[in-house]
Order: structure tokens, then C-alpha cells, then sequence
């Protein structure tokens, strides 16, 4: 198990996405978070935007929907050409449904978690997602600090997934920097999105490898 980077565009600078989107080209992915000032208080980009983004990338399309629709609109970015679509269980009526209609479409299925949501209603669902996004913030907004008390809920969704042989990745969502990477990769996860903390360094690619390095370093450990 080898970490990926998906640094949040979140922080980047919407103007001049494309620029910022190749500022990280050595990235595992880049994460995109679509908001619609309903699910969470927060309004980012929607379809088109997210359309030309994935024309103009050079890693892949890790696409986060903090929106109340999630049945109606996820599948639309999966034949948009996102390599990953991941929705929220708050949000879905028929979570299952939605992810195998997304993996039909091309795309990796994942699911996300609220900070105080439980894992434990998806460890019997466990093979029906590509990822599980365990939310380390409250989401909505960049730059919040890490919420510790997320931990324990994903060392028992690494112990599910490892007890079942799942081929299921666990991505963390909010504080990662190099503070707290080895926390968390620690605890079991493999996947990282880190906005501030990539784009507020003066090169983002050296940040994603230090990143990269100090996870590594924490999943060969465990």
C-alpha cells in the first residue's frame, strides 16, 4: 500500500486554474470540491467548470460533491471524465445504487463521511466502494485544523477493510499537512488531500513529495 497526493484546488487560485493545476503535476491527483451552498455553506464550481478542468489537467480528477443532490448530479461528472466521484452518505438516498451506477460509468465510486457520521452502516458494504473519504474537518471550507477524534473511526475502517481483504483505498479530508500525515497514514489511510498546505508552499510538487515521503514512511511502519 503506497500513499497518493490529491491536493485540494480549493486553495488554488481560481483564476488561473489551469497554471495552478500544472503546479502540481506530480501529484497522484487532483481534488476538486464542488459545493452548492446547501449540503455544506459554501458555493465552489459546478458540471461546465469542472468539464474544462478535466480537459486541462495533467493528473487525474478526483471529484468531491459536498452537494444535497448527490443522486441526481453524480453520475453526470462520471461521464464527464472524472477518474473518481465521491459522494456523500448524508446526502444519498440509495448509496449503493449510485455507486455501482458510477463505477458504469467509468469512474472510481467512493463514499464520504461528516466527521460525526459512523463508519459502521458501510463495513458489510465495503467492496461496493473504491474509497472510503473520512472527513478530518468539517466540510465547507479550507485551512481548518485537523479534528484528532477521527482517527479511531479510521482505524476500524482499516481493520474492516484488511479483515475482509477489500481492495478499498481511505482518504482523509481536512489538516493534512506534514503535521499530521503520519498520523493518519498511521491510523490506516492511503490516500491524502492537502490543500493549504500544498499550495501555500513556494513549490507545491517538492511539498506533494514530502508528503508522499512522510506517509510512505508511516504505511511501511504499520
Amino acid at each position: 500500500m503506497h500513499a497518493q497526493i490529491s491536493p485540494s484546488i480549493l486553495s488554488a487560485d481560481f483564476a488561473n486554474l489551469e497554471r495552478d493545476l500544472h503546479r502540481i503535476s506530480r501529484a497522484d491527483w487532483a481534488h476538486v470540491d464542488v459545493m452548492d451552498n446547501h449540503f455544506v455553506p459554501n458555493l465552489t464550481l459546478g458540471l461546465p467548470v469542472v468539464r474544462r478542468i478535466i480537459e486541462v489537467s495533467p493528473v487525474p480528477i478526483d471529484v468531491h460533491l459536498m452537494i444535497e443532490a448527490a443522486d441526481r448530479w453524480a453520475v453526470d461528472y462520471a461521464h464527464a471524465g472524472a477518474a473518481s466521484v465521491t459522494f456523500h452518505a448524508e446526502a444519498a438516498q440509495a448509496a449503493v445504487r449510485l455507486a455501482r451506477e458510477i463505477r458504469a460509468a467509468g469512474a472510481r465510486a467512493s463514499i464520504a463521511l461528516r466527521p460525526a457520521t459512523p463508519v459502521e452502516p458501510l463495513l458489510d458494504l465495503l467492496p461496493e466502494f473504491d474509497m472510503v473519504l473520512v472527513m478530518t474537518v468539517e466540510p465547507g471550507f479550507g485551512g481548518q485544523a485537523f479534528i484528532e477524534g477521527t482517527l479511531p473511526k479510521i482505524r476500524r475502517l482499516r481493520a474492516a477493510i484488511d479483515e475482509q481483504g477489500a481492495d478499498t483505498w481511505i482518504q482523509v479530508d481536512g489538516g493534512v499537512s506534514r503535521d499530521t500525515v503520519e498520523t493518519v497514514a498511521a491510523a490506516g489511510a492511503n490516500v491524502f488531500v492537502a490543500g493549504s498546505a500544498v499550495y501555500g508552499a513556494d513549490d507545491p510538487n517538492a511539498e506533494i513529495d514530502a508528503l508522499r515521503g512522510l506517509a510512505d514512511g508511516a504505511l511501511a511502519r504499520r
